[in-house]
């Protein structure tokens, strides 16, 4: 076990915050209970003081969260993507080892408005299909998303097809879609009411708003809203010198 160096420079409260920091990131899962405040102070022979001081950075930084009464808890990892490659919500989930699922809200054929057409370079007023979905992971809410594809490019889409299988591998293996590039523009919001309730948290809290829009070698194929919460999603971006 780690201990404290009461001799350092480094104030104690850090030390003790670095060390269950480890603790958390190497032995711990989601929503694991931490040592009592009475077990941390006996074990590494620290103030009650300290260890408050500690544990309140771990609040604050996301490591743990407070349940009056029962104690402190591993906060849910944030799940970050980074930005270097076209990639779909379930590769992303899969590889950061969580169950990715989809529950289909809405599944129409619209006339597209001047925005949606412009976004997807086609007339105002051509049919486009539009699919509101929230996106989960272990069964927790983590995105809200609202996607409009080119009626004429997949006429043959159903409302089953999106039920039972990802959408990008829909689009690549039954409608031979090679996606070769995208872009994003994410900006920070508050979630509305409507965003809260699919997304399970409360109104006004921090979200991501990412609208992408997919290239294949003919053309534009997607036009895609995101609403992803703030406390669980993150994007990374990578740069060359």
């Amino acid at each position: 076990m780690i201990k404290i160096d009461k001799n350092s420079t480094i104030p104690l409260y850090v030390q003790l915050m670095n060390i269950l920091i480890e603790k958390i990131q190497n032995e711990m899962d989601e929503n694991d209970k931490l040592d009592s405040e009475r077990d941390i102070c006996k074990k590494y022979e620290v103030s009650r003081t300290t260890v408050r001081e500690a544990l309140d950075e771990l609040e604050k930084n996301k490591y743990i969260y407070k349940v009056q009464g029962k104690g402190n808890f591993i906060f849910p990892r944030v799940v970050e993507q980074d930005l270097i490659k076209v990639s779909s919500f379930t590769e992303e989930m899969k590889k950061h080892g969580k169950k990715p699922t989809s529950k289909l809200l809405n599944f129409e054929i619209i006339e597209a408005s001047n925005k949606i057409s412009k976004k997807l370079k086609i007339e105002e007023n051509e049919l486009v299909f539009k699919i509101s979905r929230i996106r989960i992971a272990d069964d927790t809410p983590m995105m809200y998303e609202i996607t409009y594809l080119p009626y004429e490019r997949f006429e043959k889409l159903t409302k089953e097809m999106i039920e039972e299988v990802p959408l990008y591998e829909l689009l690549k293996n039954i409608f031979n879609v090679n996606i070769i590039s995208a872009e994003e523009v994410i900006e920070s919001v508050l979630i509305n009411k409507l965003e809260s309730i699919y997304l399970e948290i409360p109104q006004g809290q921090a979200g991501l708003k990412v609208e992408r829009i997919a290239y294949e070698q003919k053309g534009i194929i997607e036009y895609t809203i995101t609403i992803a919460r703030g406390d669980k999603y993150r994007y990374r971006i990578c740069l060359g010198a």
